[in-house]
This record gives C-alpha cells, structure tokens and sequence, in this order.
C-alpha cells in the first residue's frame, strides 16, 4: 500500500471526511515521525511498532568490483521493530 492507497482508504472508510483533509491529516502523521526521528527520538505506536534511529559506526569497506578498501563513514539509519499485536496477526494468532 502507498501513500496515496492509504489516504483513500481511509477517506473511503470516513464519508463524512473531505479527501483533503484526510490528506492532511495522514501527511501530518508522517512528518510528526519523520521529526521525531531526525531528532533521535523513538516513536512507538502501541500495537504497531516502534520507529527508532540507529547508528551505524564508521568502518573500512571494501569496494566489491576493483577490491579496493574504501572508508564508510560513520551513519544513522531508520529502524523499525514490530510490535507483539502485529506480530501475532501476521503469523495468524489473531
């Protein structure tokens, strides 16, 4: 499911809801993550699962076409640990 598919389930499952407003809404959602994270910050939905940042330290890597060492610079990633409800429903423990 996109973003787009979402906004218009949602949308669909909420008539008395302008489309825009549901789109408003949903992209406040994400940019309320996405802000949370850029500050280190963990975001955890009960249920769903936990948005988290982890840093990844600098290293040497090696470069897999010539072979040569490269220096990989020190990084953080987005990082996403499911929670117990989502877990059980996917492996069928409803």
């Amino acid at each position: 499911m996109i973003r787009s598919e979402l906004i218009q389930k949602i949308a669909d499952d909420n008539p008395h809801l302008y489309q825009r407003d549901v789109e408003r809404i949903v992209n406040t959602v994400f940019d309320e993550i996405t802000g949370a994270m850029a500050r280190g910050d963990r975001v955890e939905l009960r249920g769903f699962g936990a948005f988290s940042v982890k840093k990844r330290d600098a290293r040497i890597g090696r470069n897999p076409r010539t072979g040569e060492t490269v220096n990989v610079e020190e990084k953080h990633v987005p990082f996403f640990k499911t929670g117990k409800l989502l877990r059980d429903r996917l492996n069928g423990k409803s």
